[in-house]
């Protein structure tokens, strides 16, 4: 079964995410409709959410950092991130691991 707020990219796969920052650790939640809920524990200032979002993706995906990139929602709670060199089925596997 093919989840909502994953899409597959020419380069990748696209993302599409609400996040929750001051979370008390850093998880990946529910799917909230085309949305994955995703919580880290940095507090939305200067970008640290966005820094702890990429990173822990990356973790959670086993894959590098640069692979996964912020496009969308620099400044808002509803992110798109695309993560390079993998397929949907893949994201979604590691995701629900």
């Amino acid at each position: 079964m093919k989840s909502s707020y994953l899409q597959s990219q020419p380069n990748g796969v696209l993302l599409s995410l609400k996040l929750q920052p001051r979370a008390s650790k850093n998880a990946i939640g529910e799917a909230l409709g085309n949305e994955l809920k995703v919580k880290v524990t940095a507090a939305p200032v200067d970008s640290a959410a966005n820094e702890a979002l990429v990173r822990f993706l990356a973790e959670v995906l086993d894959c590098s950092r640069g692979a996964v990139q912020l496009i969308r929602g620099q400044t808002s709670r509803h992110k798109q991130v695309l993560i390079q060199g993998m397929t949907v089925e893949e994201v979604e596997k590691k995701l629900n691991a």
